[in-house]
């Protein structure tokens, strides 16, 4: 029999060194720069033979409330969420709040192929798709051997 006695409070503590965990490894990996868990907007990043591709998941947004900037190699995304018309109004009490609002940066540091002369970028149906093309030097070709 073990000589280890647990609180009542077990799954709490658990919760709080779970917490502390996420907190002191940020979950996310180091191409992704966010100042906290669950950062918005989240983002897709993936890449193609041309070009690298993001996706912001951004729904409620104006494309002109988004601004993008590509300096040193690091794409900005940022921005302001205001409050839908769904929440109510500022006097409604509110339980529970999980929808963010307010002003937004998320920092996605691009590869060293990317070509910051090379981007496009499109809102549609909430969806932030920014493409940024690869310098033609990156890009695979084949070569023909004699």
């Amino acid at each position: 029999m073990s000589d280890t006695v647990f609180g009542a409070d077990l799954f709490s503590e658990l919760d709080r060194l779970q917490r502390q965990m996420a907190e002191m490894f940020g979950g996310f990996p180091s191409s992704l720069r966010s100042g906290r868990f669950g950062a918005f907007p989240p983002v897709n990043v993936g890449s193609t033979d041309d070009s690298i591709e993001i996706v912001a998941f951004a729904p409620g947004l104006k494309p002109e409330n988004l601004d993008l900037s590509i300096d040193k190699g690091l794409l900005t995304i940022s921005g302001e969420r205001g409050q839908s018309d769904a929440e109510g109004t500022p006097e409604s009490k509110r339980y529970a709040r999980e929808r963010f609002v307010g002003t937004f940066r998320r920092v996605v540091e691009l590869p060293e192929s990317a070509d910051p002369d090379k981007v496009k970028a499109r809102y549609a149906n909430g969806c932030l798709s920014i493409s940024v093309g690869k310098r033609e030097a990156s890009k695979p070709r084949a070569i023909t051997v004699q």
